[in-house]
């Protein structure tokens, strides 16, 4: 399984309104293995998909604001059949 999680963010959110999921993937995985991964998951078709890696970024920590690293990473923006959707990027709205 190549998948780690789901990325939700805003824009994540917008994306998932025209068919576009985003996850984070392992950086070993390429297009072949994340396809399988997102259909044997969620069970739909995957049209087409984009990677990007993302480089790890600095910040400070602790009582001395020593700088540390984030680990790079990888995301994957995941196109599906037009008419299916992937439940984790659904919201709903309540009316009050």
């Amino acid at each position: 399984m190549s998948l780690i999680k789901a990325l939700i963010s805003e824009r994540s959110i917008n994306e998932a309104a025209k068919n576009r999921y985003t996850f984070v993937v392992k950086k070993s995985a390429n297009k072949t293995e994340i396809k399988k991964s997102v259909e044997k998951a969620f069970g739909v078709k995957v049209l087409k998909i984009a990677t990007a890696n993302m480089p790890g970024k600095n910040y400070r920590s602790g009582k001395k604001w020593v700088m540390r690293e984030r680990p790079d990473g990888k995301k994957a923006i995941v196109s599906i059949q037009p008419g299916k959707t992937i439940d984790l990027f659904e919201t709903t709205k309540t009316q009050e």
